[in-house]
């Protein structure tokens, strides 16, 4: 895609959205980096991992409002690709430990040496380079979804049923990673990271510039999604979701629409989590957890499916409420108020935050034209007839 391509579909919300994410990601590291701690305008380091791991989030987001909002599959299972971009991650992170581990091998991680591993699994070879991992946080949730696809799609699996089995796939997933002899960390996970092209991980500046990272990427999935949903391919993916039997009466193949989205959707939501692990410092199976991935699509359905700046709005939103109601004495309440907040919204706001907006400033501009259309026909009636 070209530049122009990208940046032609850009209406007033979606430059306001790219603005602010790109003021955030500039001002919030200078802040952190540049001003005395205990200032008032300082953020903490602590506060710069948490928005970043927000802004993973809200890549997340779009991956899933990509398909389900202007295609029509709801996948409960998306959380399985952000895993596996952050196992891709996590996997180069753990082979630039070398001899700084527990006990000292400079090849295997420390997990390995522990249950007595003769030598490195060969899925391993590659991720002590950054570009081999990179290319894999893209190729290994993207073939992964490809595959699936391909098999979902040309048997026709829609609706509650797709959902169904992506949720089987990502429940397969988190029991294959539980265990020991995979050589992932069982159920620990990979996690005591130290360097990150040479740079320590815990440092301000690496946070600082992981979170500029993550805002970047989060402008660049926005900006690929909206070129998506704009353009005449966008156009086949909101008639499949509205009617893809009649969109296949025209001619349409769209078992290769869908295919092509879903994978693009996947390859977004591994980069999600590729840029997740390293600002979080662990990654285990527990990010395959199915309630993940439904937790996900609530925050698209709350922000405004169907909208791209809603479902990442949603994404900040919920899970700063998160983080806000889950440290405190609401704790253990946390699920059943997600639980009524998805209700609520259903029930009250069906478009979401951002799709309520939307439509009620539609609603107003049509009723104001109509007012002002009515109020010239009615001078025109008033005003004397110069033929007379």
């Amino acid at each position: 895609m070209t530049p122009h391509v990208l940046t032609r579909s850009l209406d007033r919300s979606a430059s306001i959205f790219i603005l602010v994410v790109a003021g955030l990601g500039l001002l919030i590291p200078l802040s952190n980096l540049l001003l005395p701690a205990g200032s008032m305008l300082q953020v903490p380091t602590y506060l710069v991992a948490l928005f970043g791991k927000y802004a993973c989030y809200a890549i997340l987001a779009l991956s899933i409002d990509l398909i389900w909002g202007y295609c029509g599959i709801l996948s409960l299972g998306h959380g399985a690709f952000f895993a596996l971009g952050g196992y891709a991650m996590g996997m180069y992170l753990m082979r630039q430990i070398g001899s700084r581990g527990v006990y000292g091998n400079p090849i295997l991680p420390d997990f390995m040496v522990f249950l007595n591993y003769p030598e490195l699994p060969w899925y391993w070879h590659g991720f002590d380079m950054f570009w081999f991992a990179a290319l894999m946080v893209i190729l290994v949730p993207g073939l992964l979804a490809f595959c699936f696809g391909w098999l979902a799609f040309r048997s026709r699996v829609t609706g509650v049923y797709l959902s169904i089995i992506t949720q089987a796939m990502t429940y397969a997933l988190l029991l294959a990673f539980f265990r020991n002899d995979f050589g992932f960390g069982g159920n620990n996970g990979l996690t005591d990271f130290k360097d990150i092209l040479g740079f320590n991980v815990q440092a301000d500046g690496t946070r600082a510039a992981l979170f500029a990272l993550s805002c970047l990427a989060l402008i660049l999935a926005f900006l690929i999604c909206r070129a998506v949903v704009t353009s005449k391919l966008g156009k086949v993916l909101i008639a499949i979701r509205d009617a893809e039997s009649r969109t296949r009466f025209l001619g349409y193949r769209v078992e290769s629409y869908k295919l092509f989205v879903f994978t693009l959707s996947a390859c977004m939501a591994g980069v999600a989590g590729a840029l997740y692990v390293p600002q979080v410092g662990i990654i285990n199976p527990s990010e395959f957890a199915p309630g993940n991935s439904i937790e996900a699509v609530i925050w698209v359905a709350v922000g405004g499916r169907g909208t791209l700046v809603g479902a990442a709005l949603g994404a900040v939103v919920v899970n700063y409420a998160k983080t806000y109601f889950t440290s405190g004495p609401l704790a253990p309440y946390w699920l059943f108020m997600l639980g009524a907040l998805f209700i609520l919204v259903t029930l009250l706001l069906p478009k979401g935050i951002v799709g309520t907006f939307s439509a009620w400033r539609e609603s107003r501009k049509a009723t104001e034209k109509a007012n002002a259309e009515s109020a010239a026909r009615e001078d025109g009636v008033g005003e004397p007839n110069p033929a007379e």
